[in-house]
């Protein structure tokens, strides 16, 4: 029997190979589209869960409002995982880490700078499972100047020499690293990845007992059976305990104080596998993913394959027709309902291989594309992973009983004396069906050309808007530190070339890469409003080379030597502090120590808020100051630009330092800022543009489907004097119909996502109403443009060869 039923259905499949062909590509492209996105959320989902103790360890978080100003910060002070580990039963270790970037490293005569470094304590290799190839985790860390390095940084450095007992000269430092220990690598699905880890011993601000500073990340290792939720609803405790204390001495308020302002300052604790899809922090170790991406994607991922087996089912059931006599005969003489149904699952698990095998051909070469698009290395691997090949044939099964059931159960039912007089006429409730899956489709469709034009929208929004600065023509040298003393003498050559219009130095940059600074501020005497406030140090070119605007006041001037007590401040912060238009003249109060040293400025100018952050934040307030700092900041002409980076390379050359001539454009910088937004938007209108194209498969399908059911009315039309043109809208107004139904429920839905999505921006594009026009207009396009072909075709049959026979 089984070998019979191969046999009809490979004949069907291969008389029938438009409609085989069709819904073979349909599904394939909607099982791919499938697997590369479960791929992309099962990566994202992983992340941190290597570690064999994930589910225990938590990281401190620091969260407050001072003065009107939000703080979210990943960091936490020194004292911080000691403390809670002292004070709390439910913690049974504590570790911390510490960024320290990339650094020079001697090894003998070479000089190496591309490994990141990190300072963690000595326990940290014991809480994550980061498992030592060489050396002792327990061990490697105690001694003060030691190291553990990744295995390629030891190939790199030693080559095929045993690492262990080796020197690292940090040439910065002038500082002697002993190595102690080897791990493999740290794997790809972690929130942090370092070459280098050093001992926390080393640093003595890691012994401080400040708790008016943030520079560690704190991690807690709980007990077993410890809910990290209790445990936080203790840490109000440790504020008042050990930082109130502190604040009132800094601010000369107590904490009761401070809160009744609308202040306050707090401990959060936060999952290790929550980090790369949660992390809103505004200093953290990485960039982390975003969980409502991997929310978007896993529902494309599900309306694709649903949309998918719709299409299955339309296709099948529209083919109808061709298969009625052949049922009828058949149960005539003698099968019974249950192999017919067999006879088309087998067919549509035919089909469904087919289609998985040619989608399995669309990830391999789609991937590489995706992977691209995603920043991920994303592998279909079968070697070794008899699970996947497990999954994907338990994925192939469902996949055709999802589709294919109700195409079986449809053709199965067919009455023979009805089929054998072709009076085979569906039912209402078999048509509504099939219209209704068609506006899901639709609306799917509908929705993400919304949220894909709104997307487009916000990205072009935030190349056109006002920065408040000029991005264009500025080219940054941010290593000129490496000169020296000769860095304004390099300043001043580039200044006497044509080509340059002008030169400041400074390592602030308004996006990109840039120097930091926080320091707490308040104004005139009123230390109560005292909030942390970014000060940017630079000289008194800064402003005229990134073409900034002065709205009251004047800019630091070489003529004027009190400017090295003078501020220009933002807009921002002559508003928080009440001054509005007549702030210069006022005081600014800095913190230059967390023993409560301050120091006093004058404010000399106003420069109007500049973009100095993502678009995703509020313009913070900013106090610049007239201080020495390292980095050039060249403002050129568009003309010859390479022949003046050659002559610039020339001089660096000439003053024969170790550091290479490297630079980059401010405008370059400010793009790799929204890079997640343009690749996000890229994958999305992928997607859709997927997503619109089996759609139209499904309304081919159904477009079929009705030309054969109309066929007679067609030509009884014809015959009584209709064109072909009055066919085609007879034809099309129906399905016209089903998309207006689908734009009236998509409309809404697409407002509401990316509402929901515009949200993390502070500055944002309004969502107003051509772009609901656009995506319905769209929509019925495709649809008239994929029903036309369907119902030309019907509209040119000649009418006899549709009457002639009952």
């Amino acid at each position: 029997m089984i070998k019979n039923y191969l046999k009809i259905a490979f004949r069907n499949l291969v008389k029938n190979k438009v409609f085989s062909a069709i819904n073979v590509l349909g599904l394939a492209i909607g099982i791919a589209t499938c697997l590369i996105i479960m791929l992309f959320v099962q990566d994202e989902l992983s992340f941190d869960r290597y570690n064999e103790k994930a589910d225990r360890i938590v990281r401190v978080v620091f969260k407050g409002m001072i003065n009107g100003e939000e703080m979210k910060e990943a960091v936490t002070m020194a004292p911080t995982a000691s403390t809670l580990k002292n004070d709390y039963q439910e913690v049974e270790d504590a570790t911390r880490l510490r960024t320290y970037g990339y650094h020079k490293i001697v090894v003998g005569e070479k000089t190496f700078k591309d490994g990141n470094l990190a300072y963690v304590d000595a326990n940290f290799f014991q809480i994550f499972t980061l498992p030592l190839i060489k050396g002792d985790a327990k061990t490697a860390l105690l001694e003060p100047n030691t190291v553990v390095i990744t295995q390629a940084m030891a190939n790199k450095y030693f080559g095929n020499e045993d690492p262990i007992g080796k020197v690292l000269t940090f040439k910065d430092w002038k500082q002697v690293y002993k190595v102690t220990g080897v791990i493999e690598k740290v794997p790809a699905n972690s929130h942090f990845h370092f070459d280098l880890f050093g001992s926390m011993t080393s640093l003595e601000d890691a012994k401080g007992t400040s708790w008016m500073e943030s520079n560690y990340f704190s991690y807690l290792l709980l007990r077993k059976g410890q809910d990290y939720q209790k445990l936080e609803s203790k840490l109000p405790l440790v504020v008042e305990k050990y930082v109130a204390p502190q604040l009132q001495k800094a601010l000369g308020v107590t904490l009761s104080e401070f809160r009744k302002k609308g202040n306050d300052i707090r401990f959060h604790l936060q999952p290790l596998t929550d980090i790369h899809l949660h992390s809103d922090f505004s200093v953290s170790i990485e960039p982390g993913g975003d969980v409502r991406y991997v929310y978007i994607f896993g529902a494309i991922a599900i309306f694709m394959i649903l949309i998918a087996c719709i299409n299955f089912m339309n296709l099948s059931t529209a083919g109808a027709s061709k298969r009625a006599k052949e049922v009828g005969i058949r149960k005539v003489l003698g099968s019974v309902k249950y192999e017919l149904i067999g006879q088309f699952l087998l067919e549509s698990v035919m089909l469904t291989f087919f289609a998985l095998l040619l989608a399995l051909v669309i990830v391999k070469i789609a991937l590489p594309l995706f992977n691209d698009l995603s920043g991920k290395e994303l592998i279909l691997q079968f070697n070794n992973y008899p699970l996947v090949i497990t999954g994907l044939v338990l994925f192939g099964l469902l996949v055709s009983l999802l589709a294919g059931s109700y195409p079986a159960f449809f053709l199965s039912s067919f009455k023979p004396a009805s089929v054998l007089k072709s009076k085979f006429m569906a039912a209402g409730k078999t048509i509504g069906l099939r219209s209704g899956l068609v506006v899901f489709q639709f609306m799917i469709s509908i929705a993400l050309i919304i949220g894909t034009t709104i997307v487009y929208q916000q990205l072009a929004y935030i190349q056109s808007k006002k920065l408040g600065y000029n991005k264009d023509q500025l080219l940054v040298l941010r290593n000129s530190w490496a000169l020296g003393q000769n860095e304004l003498i390099f300043r001043d050559q580039l200044m006497k070339d044509p080509r340059v219009l002008n030169v400041t130095v400074s390592g602030y940059l308004p996006v990109g890469p840039t120097n930091n600074n926080m320091s707490g501020t308040y104004p005139d005497e009123k230390v109560n409003q005292n909030r942390r406030t970014i000060i940017y140090q630079v000289d008194d070119q800064y402003i005229p080379t990134m073409g900034m605007e002065l709205v009251s006041g004047r800019n630091f001037s070489k003529e004027f030597a009190t400017d090295s007590s003078g501020v220009i401040i933002n807009e921002t912060v002559a508003k928080i502090y009440g001054w509005g238009k007549d702030a210069v003249g006022h005081t600014i109060n800095r913190f230059i120590d967390n023993q409560g040293n301050k120091k006093a400025y004058k404010v000399i100018g106003v420069v109007k808020d500049f973009h100095f952050r993502s678009l995703h934040e509020e313009i913070a307030p900013l106090v610049m100051v007239l201080e020495n700092n390292s980095g050039l900041i060249v403002k050129v002409k568009a003309q010859d630009i390479p022949t003046l980076l050659k002559d610039m390379k020339s001089q660096w050359a000439a003053f024969k330092v170790e550091e290479p001539f490297d630079y980059g454009f401010l405008d370059e910088f400010f793009n790799k800022t929204y890079m997640a937004e343009q690749k996000t938007g890229v994958i999305l209108g992928i997607f859709t543009g997927l997503t619109i194209f089996i759609a139209c498969l499904g309304l081919f399908g159904l477009a079929t489907f009705t030309a054969e059911q109309r066929i007679k009315e067609i030509g009884i039309r014809k015959v009584l004097g209709a064109n072909v043109s009055q066919i085609v809208i007879l034809l099309s107004i129906d399905f016209v119909k089903l998309i207006l139904i689908a734009c009236l429920i998509a409309f809404p839905l697409g407002y509401w996502g990316m509402d929901k999505w515009l949200q993390d921006f502070a500055y944002k594009v309004d969502i107003n109403w051509p772009v609901f026009v656009l995506a319905g207009v769209s929509a019925i396009a495709v649809a008239l443009v994929t029903i036309s072909f369907q119902a030309i075709k019907a509209a040119l049959m000649n009418p006899i060869k549709s009457l002639k026979t009952e």
